[in-house]
């Protein structure tokens, strides 16, 4: 008879990380709520989405959306540099002369660090991408015209297991690729996405 199995406990060190994330403060404009993690990064993970609003529920937004991975492993991976990794993704549509900007890229990884220092997050081993993205619509698409977009997509090893830092800065990257100027802190609860069913 197979033997029944059991969740294994939740370290102690990422239960914190989960309940600092919780108390995590976010712009008013934000509807973030925690989706499924990824299951085989790492052996424990949380993760978040956030759209801008005016958003309906469960539809990414017009405005920007974006991800936010919190990784651990105790075993402490040689690149991590300890036993947490954060994975962001945060994308927004732009106007077509924005997009076109030489250095929007740059400017939207200067925005990260700077939202993460403004925050006095600690972290490590930063790296990631700015992609710009230029559309132009043909045939039946060709009245939408052309289009753009920046997506950013980064990670970096917290070096403490209050997470909440990390996670106001990634909404405040989110607000600002958006288009929305940097505001005063506001309070948003974080809300559990249920599965349709």
């Amino acid at each position: 008879m197979p033997t029944p199995t059991s969740t294994p406990p939740v370290p102690v060190e990422f239960a914190a990380a989960l309940q600092s994330i919780r108390t995590a403060k976010s712009r008013s404009e934000l509807v973030i709520t925690e989706i499924p993690a990824p299951g085989q990064l790492a052996p424990h993970a949380v993760a978040l989405a956030a759209d801008v609003h005016p958003v309906r529920h469960g539809d990414d937004s017009d405005l920007g959306t974006g991800r936010f991975i919190l990784l651990y492993d105790p075993d402490e991976p040689e690149a991590w540099g300890g036993p947490f990794r954060i994975v962001c993704f945060a994308q927004a549509p732009l106007e077509t002369d924005i997009g076109l900007d030489p250095f929007l890229a740059d400017v939207a990884w200067s925005w990260l660090v700077d939202a993460l220092d403004a925050r006095d997050a600690r972290y490590t081993a930063a790296s990631g991408t700015a992609t710009k993205i230029i559309s132009t619509g043909f045939g039946e698409l060709a009245k939408q015209g052309d289009g753009a977009q920046i997506e950013l997509r980064a990670s970096w090893s917290p070096l403490e297991s209050d997470i909440a830092a990390h996670v106001e800065g990634w909404g405040e990257l989110l607000c600002m690729l958006a288009g929305l100027p940097p505001a005063g802190e506001g309070v948003s609860l974080l809300t559990r996405r249920t599965p349709r069913g």
